[in-house]
């Protein structure tokens, strides 16, 4: 079993990732984005931090799964 701090620490950064996720989203459905290229740069931010967040989902599983 993962060390509480672990789970944690796994939890606040899945969250954090998945606020961002969510505020980047909204400015873009809210027509936030000025130009085609600020569109881009942040819809890149999202693949990033949707990325980031399958990788600590990936760890997570394959720790749980060694205990």
């Amino acid at each position: 079993m993962s060390h509480p701090d672990t789970i944690k620490f796994s939890d606040e950064l899945r969250s954090s990732l998945r606020r961002y996720m969510n505020e980047l989203t909204d400015n873009v459905a809210l027509g936030g984005a000025k130009s085609f290229e600020e569109y881009h740069r942040i819809v890149g931010q999202i693949e990033g931090l949707a990325i980031a967040e399958r990788e600590l989902l990936s760890l997570l599983s394959n720790t749980s799964d060694e205990d």
